[in-house]
């Protein structure tokens, strides 16, 4: 902008340089859409490493099979991935009551998305635990929740996964006000509540108020009736010296209570701590009989001694020891509990998806860039009808965001004829598009939740993996197939082809994945499902349509800054500079056909291609054009022999 002129004087402007610079976008974002042990239902998930997936998405499951392509995909080299959960099963909640029953908080497995509450159902939910205690830095209003994910081993609850709130509280106008404080962090639970203030009952068992006048008329011997959940046994309690403080207290009922059974942690690592005036009592959770809806009792037998320290049942408040989603029948002030529970197979539908509710495949609406769709569980709906339902609006979508779909045939194409069928019947159903490929025949990994035995998948996943790993080693431009594109964690296949039955179905448009004897298994074909030779199309090959692609993202998200300039030379000069740079940099890395940049590319933006009628109607044209490398797919040695006479 001018420089208004208004003193004599010096003036100072900066200038735009005129150079705009378009980079190119990511290549191999893999979007998974299908069933899942645990996740938030119809919202993605970004995942950079087999650790998210493990520990956003439940990791590999038998009832899944996108968990397993999933990580076939992270086996074989994969990056960042988009997990998308469809499906059903029961959401589990939990809640909890206040000390005198006016409010309630109920905890619910799920987790925030852009603002809102999603659920996460499941049977994982079983595995929530929740602790609340007043140990705050104001004990009369406040409180500290933890929600903590367990896992079982021999027998043993053991923690994998803890949130901690210190210091919430149940008023709404407080600044850690526990609904928002947990439902904007937590990737466990969402928490609502009832009208009320009354913070939540702690868990553990709590004596009444304690006054340390009536310690010093305590029987010297003292048995009492103790259960922790498992049944009564007799605590005998020494109190021959009485104790003076609660402190005091607490250790002689602790230590009676750890010497009565010594082998059983449940008893051996029983804590009793103060709390306030009262005493609480924790059992030992390192114990295979330890359970998170046990409720601590204690009798009199022989002596005062419970009496004394407000531990009977007519003065004490008996909580369960945790807050469980799968605690069957509600105790103490756990007033009521759902268990999770998986859903059945997703339907049709559910992967499908409705795009108004961005649900299925349109959940990826809220997604930036994603560059493969890979729909396993598809191939499993039993007729090619009820997939294409799915694969149908799904390559119209993926033709939408320039991405690229990978269509698995199902578990019961096992030999050349069955999958040449099946071929016939996709292309029936007009799935034969330039953005979709397909591979035969399934894979056989180690399934780790089966003793490492041979469980056979679709292939999609693991071919995937191998897109991202060759784009990173060699280009997008480069074919995924041959020698260098091994399966990893492939140890077999359902279907062993040979050359002439790869000979039959490569023509076709069916790529193949086969033992490569030395090289191991591996992928061989890189054709679309428009790569059928009686088709002559121009996208025969899987790298030339995705470096297609490639480049359109690129120049779409590139040239935004064009929009609204005006419509004549300068700006058709810098789109033809940036759009020029950013081919040659494509050019230089091997990406084209040919030895000089003219040979390889083209670029044109000028009254040629934008005419004054363009002009009028707010239009720039820019042509853009590329000499594809297209892989060897057979190579022909050709020997003779030559006559060696003199001549």
């Amino acid at each position: 902008m001018p420089v208004a002129l208004t003193y004599p004087g010096v003036y100072i402007q900066e200038l735009p340089s005129g150079s705009r610079s378009i980079s190119g976008v990511a290549t191999s974002i893999a979007a998974f859409v299908g069933s899942f042990s645990r996740g938030p239902l119809d919202t993605p998930v970004r995942l950079f490493h087999a650790g998210d997936f493990d520990s956003h998405m439940g990791g590999v499951s038998n009832n899944s099979e996108t968990s397993y392509a999933i990580s076939q995909f992270y086996s074989n080299g994969g990056g960042e991935a988009v997990a998308v959960r469809v499906g059903g099963g029961t959401n589990g909640s939990v809640t909890a009551q206040s000390w005198n029953g006016s409010t309630s908080l109920t905890l619910a497995a799920g987790r925030q998305f852009q603002g809102q509450s999603v659920q996460d159902p499941g049977n994982w939910n079983n595995h929530i635990r929740v602790d609340i205690d007043y140990q705050t830095s104001d004990p009369a209003s406040l409180f500290n929740l933890s929600v903590t994910e367990i896992r079982h081993v021999d027998g043993l609850e053991l923690p994998a996964r803890n949130e901690t709130y210190r210091n919430v509280s149940m008023v709404a106008a407080h600044p850690r006000y526990v609904l928002n404080v947990v439902n904007d962090d937590s990737v466990l639970v969402q928490l609502t509540a009832t009208a009320g203030i009354d913070r939540p009952a702690p868990t553990g068992f709590y004596s009444a108020m304690q006054d340390t006048t009536t310690y010093a008329g305590v029987a010297a011997a003292n048995t009492l009736q103790v259960d922790l959940g498992t049944g009564p046994y007799d605590v005998v309690v020494d109190a021959s010296v009485p104790p003076t403080t609660m402190a005091g207290a607490a250790l002689m009922l602790q230590n009676a209570i750890r010497d009565t059974r010594p082998a059983d942690p449940l008893w051996a690592q029983c804590q009793v701590v103060v709390r306030g005036n009262r005493l609480a009592i924790f059992s030992g959770r390192n114990s295979p009989e330890y359970r998170a809806g046990h409720l601590i009792s204690i009798a009199e037998s022989v002596g005062d001694f419970a009496t004394a320290m407000g531990l009977l049942a007519a003065d004490a408040d008996a909580n369960v020891q945790q807050y469980a989603m799968n605690t069957a029948s509600p105790t103490g002030f756990q007033t009521a509990a759902t268990a999770g529970a998986d859903g059945a197979a997703p339907t049709a539908a559910q992967l499908r998806g409705n795009r108004n509710l961005r649900t299925g495949i349109y959940a990826l609406e809220d997604v930036d860039l994603f560059n493969l769709l890979l729909i396993p569980e598809a191939s499993d709906l039993g007729t090619v009808a009820a997939m294409s339902s799915v694969m149908s609006p799904a390559i119209a979508y993926c033709e939408e965001q320039r991405a690229f779909l990978l269509i698995d045939p199902p578990g019961n194409v096992n030999s050349v004829s069955e999958a040449a069928d099946w071929l016939d019947e996709v292309a029936g159903a007009g799935l034969r598009h330039r953005n979709t490929a397909a591979y035969y025949p399934r894979v056989q990994v180690p399934d780790p939740n089966n003793e490492n035995r041979l469980r056979t998948i679709a292939p999609s996943g693991s071919v995937a993996g191998v897109y991202a790993r060759r784009d990173g080693e060699a280009g997008i431009w480069t074919a995924a197939a041959g020698i260098t594109a091994s399966l990893r964690n492939v140890i077999s296949f359902n279907h062993n082809l040979t050359n002439n039955e790869i000979g039959l179905l490569n023509p076709v448009g069916l790529n193949c994945l086969r033992n490569g004897g030395i090289s191991g298994n591996i992928v061989w074909g890189a054709r679309t499902l428009r790569g059928a030779n009686e088709l002559a199309s121009e996208w025969t090959y899987v790298p030339v349509r995705r470096t297609a692609l490639f480049i359109e993202e690129s120049l779409f998200r590139g040239l935004q800054w064009s929009l609204f300039m005006p419509n004549d030379e300068p700006l058709w000069s810098e789109i033809r500079i940036a759009v020029t740079s950013f081919m040659q940099g494509l050019f230089r890395q091997g990406a084209f056909q040919g030895s000089l940049p003219e040979q390889a590319f083209l670029v044109k933006c000028d009254a040629e291609t934008t005419t004054q009628a363009d002009i009028d109607a707010g239009i720039v044209n820019v042509l853009v054009g590329f000499a594809p490398l297209k892989p060897a797919e057979f190579v022909v040695v050709s020997l003779q022999l030559m006559n060696n006479s003199g001549s």
